[in-house]
């Protein structure tokens, strides 16, 4: 009797195993299907430079609702998620399209959008002269869409609490918040998201103090008030099109464009950490932002992720 009690509980634990992620995990049934989204993001990379960003903020935003499932590449009316208010500017969607197009001509029916997109991710930071890593793969494709699950979208005029809290609530540490916060070293914003920054931060209008002033009139000139909302500037000052740590420094400086990454300097634990990675030591004692970096990828490509017989590989990643 125990020995049939043990069968049954190795039994279901090797079913378990099966519906989980893993490296590789189309080894077998489409063992081109990373080289496929490789070869996707390197071409449409030759005529963008802006994609690698793009991407990486595109994997970001599926994963923080309802987990890493795809749902924000589907079309749903304009009640879809890809329509919400904290999804505004997000990008990308042709470029996960076209590499399922190209995957569904080798094995239909295999691979999930979801996974193509974590995929795409880390080839973009690897464009950008950043880390790679290996993606853990077999998740399987959402099929709810709904902008208002979306509310709760981790916004750049949060207060560092909130962020923290936002992040703990999907099962990412305080590191977590700061290395995908350095993310931010490639790419730009829009001024929308700058305005209350410069220009009404405190009662009765004013900048915010946390702002160095030798960069207050250079972030200005870039933003003017009543400017074009939709201009661009950089995210990392001096740095915007290689991936370093660049944007903690400036983070630790006061040139901080996004007041979410300045605000990783308020407080003692997430400064704490930006320090970690300029100490004296630092490049011989404990890991490189680098590394941080890919690890928080791959713990975020796992939220609440789809695996087994949960949800479903769509055809193509727009529809349902």
């Amino acid at each position: 009797m125990a020995l049939i009690f043990f069968i049954l509980i190795l039994s279901h634990l090797v079913g378990m195993s099966h519906g989980q992620l893993k490296v590789g995990f189309y080894g077998k049934t489409c063992p081109e299907a990373e080289n496929i989204v490789s070869t996707v993001v390197r071409q449409v990379a030759a005529s963008s430079q802006r994609i690698a960003p793009v991407l990486l903020r595109l994997h970001f935003h599926d994963c923080f609702v309802q987990g890493c499932d795809g749902s924000i590449l589907l079309e749903n009316g304009e009640i879809g998620e890809r329509h919400a208010f904290g999804h505004q500017g997000v990008q990308g969607f042709e470029v996960i399209e076209r590499a399922k197009e190209e995957i569904e001509k080798v094995c239909p029916g295999i691979v999930s959008c979801a996974d193509i997109v974590a995929l795409a991710a880390r080839d973009a930071v690897v464009l950008a002269n950043g880390p790679s890593y290996e993606v853990e793969t077999g998740r399987r494709d959402g099929v709810i869409s709904n902008l208002t699950l979306a509310d709760n979208m981790p916004d750049v005029s949060e207060s560092i609490q909130i962020l923290k809290a936002k992040f703990s609530q999907k099962g990412l540490s305080e590191k977590d918040l700061v290395v995908l916060s350095g993310a931010h070293t490639i790419g730009t914003t829009a001024c929308f998201f700058m305005t209350e920054r410069l220009y009404n931060f405190v009662p009765g209008g004013g900048s915010d103090p946390s702002i160095d002033p030798s960069f207050l009139p250079e972030l200005m000139a870039a933003c003017p008030r009543n400017g074009d909302v939709n201009a661009r500037l950089p995210m990392d000052r001096g740095s915007s099109e290689e991936f370093d740590n660049n944007i903690l420094q400036n983070v630790r400086s006061g040139f901080a464009v996004l007041r979410s990454d300045a605000s990783l300097y308020e407080d003692v634990d997430t400064r704490n950490i930006v320090d970690s990675y300029f100490g004296i030591f630092s490049p011989f004692l404990g890991t490189s932002f680098e590394d941080d970096f890919a690890n928080a990828m791959v713990k975020m490509g796992r939220i609440d992720v789809l695996t087994g017989k949960q949800g479903k590989i769509r055809s193509v990643c727009s529809t349902f």
